[in-house]
């Protein structure tokens, strides 16, 4: 299960204190740091449009 916006904000704020990086870099670091499966990381949003992990990391 991808972790709720408060489970990723320390994470977040772990990956972000080594600088700049793209989304998409600090999803999968985070998602191997979580140990989360493939079919987690891969997982949309309802509209379809954006992964539930990337929404929940910039959000965060």
């Amino acid at each position: 299960m991808v972790p709720d916006y408060q489970t990723l904000m320390l994470p977040v704020l772990r990956f972000a204190a080594d600088g700049e990086t793209r989304v998409a870099d600090a999803a999968e670091r985070i998602a191997d740091d979580l140990g989360l499966t493939q079919a987690e990381r891969d997982e949309l949003l309802p509209s379809g449009r954006q992964r539930l992990l990337h929404n929940r990391i910039v959000s965060a």
